[in-house]
């Protein structure tokens, strides 16, 4: 059976239904964006001056829901309150300024270059020794097709 819906008189003049006797409200879109909404959202970083000023007065309240509204004000939560302190306890050189966000530059380790150098001259001296061994090899070889006897082990230099 199929399903029926509803029918509204139209209104001929502006070509909006009515439904009992009052128009559905239109609300004109406005001409211009809002100036206090910034198109693409920013994340909100404080200074160490700002986190230090705002535990000072959070540090300093002591009346029953101060603290509450200084992080009302602020547009803070506790933990943001909980990392700070935290980092001011460490007392770190730059623990309150903002660190900047993405993946860290690795420090150049110091011994990389001597590292990179013993691992260069490691593989040129085994190649040496390869060539070495297959030199040692030949002369076994032709010495013993041409009826030399071996040298004893001992008087090799």
């Amino acid at each position: 059976m199929p399903v029926q819906f509803p029918s509204y008189p139209m209104d001929g003049a502006s070509g909006a239904g009515i439904n009992g006797g009052r128009r559905p409200t239109v609300v004109p879109a406005p001409d211009a964006p809002s100036p206090e909404i910034s198109p693409r959202p920013r994340r909100r970083t404080f200074t160490a001056q700002d986190k230090l000023r705002i535990l000072a007065e959070t540090d300093g309240a002591s009346g029953t829901g101060q603290i509450g509204a200084i992080l009302r004000r602020e547009g803070l939560y506790s933990s943001n309150l909980t990392d700070w302190r935290k980092a001011r306890d460490a007392a770190t050189n730059g623990a309150l300024a903002p660190a900047k966000r993405g993946p860290k530059i690795a420090e150049p380790n110091p011994l990389a270059a001597q590292l990179a150098a013993a691992q260069k001259e490691n593989a040129r001296l085994a190649k040496q020794l390869v060539r070495a061994e297959i030199i040692v090899e030949i002369q076994k070889k032709v010495a013993d097709l041409l009826g030399i006897p071996p040298m004893p082990s001992d008087s090799v230099p």
